[in-house]
């Protein structure tokens, strides 16, 4: 598993295929707007960006980061984790 190093994921990763979950989860930007992040890349992108970071932030980052390396997870477990450290962050909005 990698880790980030502020803030900052390897270049490597970028190559990595990307694995879409459906439903995509929306969370609100640091701007107020409506983001749906629908892949682990995308939802790596805003977890970044938040600055409550509890338990369930901590297993979301992980788990992107585990995924967009290529260990074999679901997106769906990507998907879930994400979704439970938006609503723990205040970040989550309803489809």
């Amino acid at each position: 598993m990698i880790r980030m190093v502020g803030g900052f994921v390897p270049p490597y990763l970028s190559l990595m295929a990307t694995h879409w979950f459906v439903p995509p989860v929306f969370v609100k930007t640091e701007t107020g707007d409506r983001h749906g992040c629908d892949n682990a890349r995308v939802a790596l992108e805003q977890l970044k960006r938040w600055t409550r970071r509890g338990p369930r932030w901590h297993k979301a980052v992980n788990l992107c980061l585990s995924h967009l390396e290529g260990d074999p997870i679901d997106p769906q477990v990507v998907r879930k984790a994400f979704e439970a450290a938006a609503k723990e962050a205040k970040m989550y909005l309803s489809p």
